[in-house]
């Protein structure tokens, strides 16, 4: 059905199998349903469908998919990556020349938002479901759309957020057991409630079990840890697995395959192809349970899996189940198996599937050492990879989930050493750290000067109870900040920089490229732990 409707000046038209309209909102019901806008919008915003991907309010016009292809599993939608009009999962919305705004939300999983022209178009993948149409003032449309989320997929008991010591932004995966005892050491007093051991301990993405850089083993390592009156956190990638390792090669019929039978890509790291697991296959489903047990049995309390998002890729899978759905099943094991008195993180994850479940998430793209690279930035015009000035883009948009989730930003910088970063980029990542109220830092204390280390101290005591005055500002006590000068998009490569771009992505996506580079920086890394 077909219907126009005033909302105070403006005249809008609906098409959905059913429309009701209360007050202050209109309810859309249908597998496809449209709003067509008063006028052309000014602005759309894009919320990327999980943790890395991109939210970003930006003109309403197509941008360049992304490169390289090789990593698009791994980075977005791999779906809806050439999708031509400016596309969304779950929710979108436009604002116009006075600032109002207009959310199309969906109320279920497999659900996207695009704006075409100037109509707002939602679909669902897997038929029938409920949209929220709402119309006013950003802050208040998206504390109502949360709202609404957090009534149908539940509402975790709200943990403190603990205060965060993580091993990857200074050594990477260059961690053994020698080098943590001396980092944790050297943190001596410094007010940390966790200290989180990342990638590099495991014998390969798939296997789970110490490699022989910990020969003393996880449940020593956690028992160093708490030695310190710290809790131990652990990064896994659960729901992935790399080529050689044993998992994948005894049980591939736990890993999602395409309609030619045809292994689906998961995107490509550590030097090899990455599969997704079958959430949606029994045995799958059993390892994934008795991981969780077997990582808390060691004495880990705060666990971060990573690169879930494999989890709700598309593919044929064991039980014939909505994408999300599975993967959202598979989640839900391993909270249940990890028991409710972990602290879970999830991050690679997709956002809507994950409500519930999860007791933070990480809602950007790594931070990096640095602001904005050209390669990526420009020539592979991919706002998805490591880099600060996209994770706190991205970040910054996804603040509205808050009410329903610790919102982790990842970590802040302080030394000096280890990054370029101006003092004027570390302050900005401090400060969404503390607007979000998550506190994290990679920075060795060898690294530290006293004043750094004070600043660090700091910072993990800080609770101004922040405040948005503005889409991009806040109010910490008694300072205001404002995020305006991360938020930009780039300019899409023209010219000699397209010709550029395009023997950049062709790079990106040959594993050899990707494999060189990691070798030189394992190098970096090798030479640089001699120091410590």
């Amino acid at each position: 059905m077909e219907t126009t409707i005033e909302i105070g000046n403006d005249i809008l038209t609906f098409s959905a199998d059913e429309i009701r309209q209360t007050d202050h909102e209109i309810r859309l019901v249908g597998a496809h349903v449209t709003v067509g806008l008063p006028q052309p919008p000014r602005r759309y915003l894009r919320h990327g469908w999980q943790s890395w991907s991109l939210a970003a309010w930006t003109d309403p016009t197509p941008l360049p998919a992304q490169r390289p292809r090789l990593l698009q599993p791994m980075q977005t939608d791999p779906v809806y990556v050439h999708d031509e009009g400016p596309h969304g999962s779950w929710v979108g919305a436009v604002e116009f020349e006075d600032g109002k705004v207009l959310l199309l939300g969906a109320l279920r999983l497999e659900t996207h938002v695009r704006l075409n022209g100037t109509r707002l178009e939602g679909w669902s993948e897997a038929g029938s479901v409920e949209w929220l149409v709402a119309y006013g003032e950003e802050s208040a449309l998206f504390a109502r759309y949360a709202d609404l989320l957090g009534d149908i997929f539940g509402r975790v008991e709200k943990k403190p957020a603990p205060r965060i010591w993580c091993s990857w932004y200074s050594l990477y995966t260059a961690i053994d057991e020698p080098t943590l005892g001396r980092i944790f050491d050297g943190l001596g007093d410094l007010p940390f409630d966790v200290l989180q051991v990342d990638d590099g301990w495991q014998v390969s993405v798939g296997d789970w079990e110490a490699n022989a850089k910990f020969p003393a083993g996880m449940k020593a390592l956690a028992e160093r840890i708490k030695s310190t009156g710290r809790q131990a956190g652990l990064w896994l990638a659960p729901l992935i697995a790399v080529k050689s390792s044993k998992l994948f090669r005894e049980h591939p019929d736990w890993f999602l395959k395409d309609a030619e039978g045809r292994f689906v890509s998961a995107g490509f790291n550590w030097g090899e192809p990455l599969f997704a697991l079958d959430t949606t296959h029994p045995a799958a489903l059993d390892w994934l349970a008795a991981l969780m047990k077997q990582v808390r049995a060691w004495g880990f309390d705060y666990l971060k899996l990573d690169f879930l998002y494999a989890g709700g890729l598309p593919g044929k899978r064991h039980m014939d189940t909505p994408r999300e759905a599975a993967y959202r099943n598979g989640i839900k094991v391993m909270r249940e198996a990890m028991g409710a008195d972990a602290f879970f993180l999830t991050c690679g994850a997709p956002i809507l599937p994950s409500l519930g479940l999860c007791d933070a998430m990480r809602v950007g793209p790594d931070v990096a050492g640095e602001w904005e690279s050209h390669r990526d930035a420009v020539l592979l015009y991919n706002p998805t990879t490591p880099g600060t000035k996209n994770a706190i883009r991205t970040s910054l948009h996804r603040l509205w989930l808050k009410p329903l989730v610790q919102t982790d930003p990842d970590v802040a910088y302080f030394a000096a050493r280890g990054n370029s970063l101006n003092p004027e980029q570390k302050w900005m990542l401090q400060d969404l750290a503390l607007v979000c109220d998550f506190r994290a830092t990679s920075d060795l204390p060898q690294w530290l000067t006293g004043e750094e280390r004070e600043s660090l101290r700091d910072f993990l005591g800080d609770q101004p109870k922040p405040r948005q005055i503005g889409r991009t500002q806040f109010q910490l006590g008694p300072r205001a900040v404002d995020f305006a000068s991360a938020v930009s998009m780039p300019e899409p490569p023209r010219g000699l920089e397209s010709m550029q771009g395009a023997l950049t992505g062709w790079l990106g996506s040959q594993g050899w490229a990707l494999n060189l580079l990691n070798k030189l920086s394992q190098r970096a890394l090798e030479k640089m732990k001699k120091d410590l």
